[in-house]
């Protein structure tokens, strides 16, 4: 029974029906594996009893008959969806000790359908990140590793991605800003999805960037990211932004067969020095594409080269507005003050204390890009180039395309401290392929597609229409299966 913690979500859920497992022995292999892999710092909040209490109740609902797909499924949460009573820290010190009174709805909704929670997952501070180096709680380590180089998961889910990866849950939830799921699922060579905005509710996730943040699932395969993704769905009328849609059966669209189906290649993905075995990656994934009855159409999306620089004016602009709430009056880190300071030397020495270099520099720009001044000359601009990324999706879908193919990342795995240390500039073209999706709303998914000559896995990434993430899902299956990728870290923790 010692490795129950290695079945996926779908196999978990047929041994639990058919009574071979029970919840507790699966949710107590989870926290035995937790426990002895602490150097890779995934967990950061332990709630075993909370953890063994919602087991044996989904065993009894279970015994009743009464078992939805994730009833007794054993997850963890990132640290930025709020849990009730539990700490919910986004990974900056400025939420220490912060215990919500209410539950964020994507976590609950899990929770309804009996999912069991081990704890709370590291991240990137306030998910502002591409590393999982800029957490409070300290860096989170890839269970995957080339001699004793410690390698980043990606980032900011670098928590779920690497607990997902080295077996300590069956899946995760995670959040994509700017390619905040798929690019650390490519990094550990996991399954991860970003959902079209508005399909699952962000009340109750600390935010970032509001119209940019997104639920999703990561976990080990195709199967399983859409089982959990349904039970993540939903409209939320605390969401004002969420959608009123019914949510599909996504594991019934996996039928795994494409034929007649268009996949699109954008020729501006094709980025002067792209590693070469990431063009090898991409032109082997569309050849199973086609090998498997899809039409391939070279395709055009012209304003592609201004995502980025219009993404780090947008998130950041969102980002200075939503972290102004934290300013050490009603909830989390309060500084020490001299005699005689007032209110203002309150807000800057507990924001200064709080906030990490990297949320600094990006309240500060985002600040800088809203002032007076300077509104239109950056915030505006990059809204209308927004418009324009979005309008270059549109025509492609309305011209028959169905997906689009693309890299998940433009490398595999670093190590820690090669980059976010070094150049945050760099850093930031890590998101190079992913921030196109979130600034279009679209639906995206990155999945394990080979391995590097490293011998680290390297993911491939699908664009969905709106909407339509069954659709991606059953592309997404197929190439799965073509790509047949087994891999997995060597136990060195």
């Amino acid at each position: 029974m010692s490795d129950l913690n290695k079945l996926t979500i779908a196999g978990a859920r047929d041994k639990l029906r058919a009574k071979e497992i029970t919840s507790a022995e699966l949710t107590e292999a989870c926290l035995s594996e937790i426990e002895g892999a602490g150097v890779l710092n995934a967990f950061v909040h332990h709630t075993p009893d909370l953890a063994k209490e919602q087991a044996a109740a989904a065993d009894k609902r279970i015994s009743s008959g009464d078992a939805p797909a994730l009833c007794g499924i054993p997850l963890g949460i990132k640290d930025l969806f709020c849990t009730k009573g539990v700490a919910s820290q986004a990974a900056s010190a400025i939420l220490d000790g912060f215990k919500p009174e209410y539950e964020s709805t994507v976590s609950a909704q899990l929770f309804d359908r009996g999912a069991v929670m081990l704890g709370k997952l590291n991240m990137d501070e306030f998910a502002m990140g591409s590393s999982n180096e800029t957490s409070t709680y300290g860096d989170v380590v890839n269970p995957w590793k080339i001699d004793d180089r410690n390698l980043t998961p990606g980032g900011s889910s670098g928590g779920s991605a690497s607990a997902v990866a080295a077996d300590l849950c069956l899946g995760a939830t995670g959040t994509d800003t700017g390619g905040s799921i798929r690019q650390p699922a490519a990094f550990t060579g996991i399954t991860g999805i970003k959902p079209t905005y508005g399909r699952c509710s962000r009340w109750g996730i600390v935010a970032f960037a509001s119209s940019l943040d997104q639920a999703g699932p990561m976990t080990k395969d195709v199967r399983d990211a859409a089982i959990m993704l349904e039970a993540m769905c939903g409209h939320d009328a605390k969401d004002s932004t969420s959608a009123d849609l019914a949510v599909p059966d996504f594991e019934a669209a996996l039928t795994g067969d494409i034929r007649g189906k268009v996949i699109g290649i954008p020729k501006e993905y094709r980025m002067d020095g792209m590693p070469a075995e990431i063009e090898k990656l991409w032109e082997d994934g569309t050849a199973m594409l086609k090998d498997a009855g899809a039409e391939i159409r070279d395709i055009s999306l012209p304003h592609t080269k201004y995502a980025l620089p219009a993404y780090y004016v947008i998130a950041p602009a969102e980002a200075s507005s939503n972290l102004a709430r934290y300013d050490g009056v009603r909830f989390g880190h309060r500084a020490k003050l001299d005699a005689g300071d007032g209110i203002t030397e309150m807000y800057e020495k507990t924001r200064a204390e709080g906030f990490g270099a990297e949320v600094q520099r990006r309240v500060m720009v985002g600040t800088y890009v809203l002032s007076a001044g300077f509104y239109d000359a950056y915030f505006n601009r990059a809204r209308k180039v927004r418009t324009l990324i979005k309008k270059d999706f549109e025509d492609v879908f309305a011209a028959g395309v169905d997906a689009i193919l693309t890299p998940a990342t433009p490398s595999a795995a670093f190590g820690l401290g090669e980059a976010a240390k070094a150049d945050p500039v760099q850093m930031y073209l890590n998101d190079v392929f992913t921030v196109t999706v979130n600034l279009a709303g679209l639906p995206g998914v990155a999945i394990p597609a080979g391995m590097s000559a490293d011998g680290l896995p390297l993911g491939l990434q699908l664009i969905g229409r709106p909407w339509e993430e069954g659709d991606m899902l059953n592309t997404a299956y197929s190439l799965e299966r073509a790509c047949g990728f087994v891999a997995k870290p060597d136990r060195w923790w």
